[in-house]
């Protein structure tokens, strides 16, 4: 029932903000179209944080991001003309397609302080609309269907799954839910995707007579079905249909590598505008050959 087991590990996004980055991993690259996927917090910021600690201006092509918080806010900008705070149980779902920039900061913890808990993942975008219009949309409330079944309350972030449709446009098969489960609790894992995944974000959780604690993806077979939380529990469910070879550069995902170059280049020369709120900080490439994409 469980093909894989991945922990997250932990990473420096910069001014020492860590988060657990669980996707991209190098015995699997992908989850369906989901290649990117972090773990943010749970952490308490103080008020008067360093602006160091902001995620500054960066370029995307080639997907769409997903910011769903638990708890906190973050103040997204970007390239299209969009000012959007997310907030608990909304999503951000922005598409890069041909190439956006955008910067994500903590100006409600900068101002009174703020505990920030969530997940951000990236969806590679299939062939034929990898080059699409940059796009951004928000989404709340009956956007984000809910239900509640024998201790689980779950809400639907994006796709199809359990009879619901999520109200952000995607661009291939897909589902993406959130989970909040009682103790005792057990779930069902929606079927008819070819690949699917659990991420245990809080908690522990029974599979296969395993206990999987926080932090653990749990990449699933075809037979799997049900999970059941042995502690009240945050769990993420994903997957859908594959959307062919992806290479991964930084913050560029693209199944060209001459595209990933021509991206790279763009943004070292300046021809990627930034949004227009934020002022010219620039965050570099890394140090290293972009091909091929290392995964670390």
């Amino acid at each position: 029932m469980i093909e894989l087991v991945i922990e997250q590990r932990r990473r420096d996004l910069g001014g020492g903000f860590e988060v657990g980055r669980v996707l991209p991993f190098a015995r699997r690259r992908m989850v369906g179209p989901f290649i990117f996927f972090d773990h943010i917090g749970p952490v308490d910021l103080p008020p008067g944080l360093d602006p160091r600690m902001d995620i500054r201006p960066h370029p995307h092509i080639g997907l769409s991001t997903v910011s769903y918080l638990f708890s906190g806010e973050i103040m997204h900008r970007d390239s299209v003309g969009i000012e959007q705070v997310v907030r608990p149980r909304e999503v951000n779902w922005m598409t890069a397609g041909r190439g956006i920039t955008h910067s994500e900061r903590f100006e409600h913890a900068r101002a009174v302080g703020d505990r920030v808990h969530g997940i951000q993942a990236w969806v590679a975008l299939p062939d034929g609309k990898e080059e699409i219009a940059p796009s951004f949309s928000h989404h709340s409330g009956d956007d984000l269907p809910q239900w509640t079944e024998a201790g689980v309350v779950g809400h639907l972030i994006a796709g199809s799954a359990y009879g619901l449709t999520a109200g952000a446009e995607t661009h291939s098969p897909l589902f993406y839910a959130h989970l909040d489960m009682a103790a005792g609790a057990a779930a069902e894992i929606p079927a008819g995707h070819p690949e699917r995944a659990l991420y245990v974000a809080e908690g522990a959780v029974e599979m296969d007579g395993r206990r999987f604690d926080a932090g653990r993806m749990l990449v699933l077979d075809a037979a799997a079905s049900g999970v059941r939380a042995l502690a009240r529990s945050t769990v993420m469910l994903l997957g859908g249909e594959p959307v062919g070879e992806r290479f991964l550069y930084w913050n560029f995902v693209s199944s060209s590598k001459d595209r990933l170059g021509q991206a790279a280049a763009d943004w070292k020369a300046g021809r990627m505008k930034l949004p227009d709120a934020d002022n010219a900080e620039f965050t570099p490439l890394p140090d290293e050959p972009p091909f091929p994409a290392a995964v670390k």
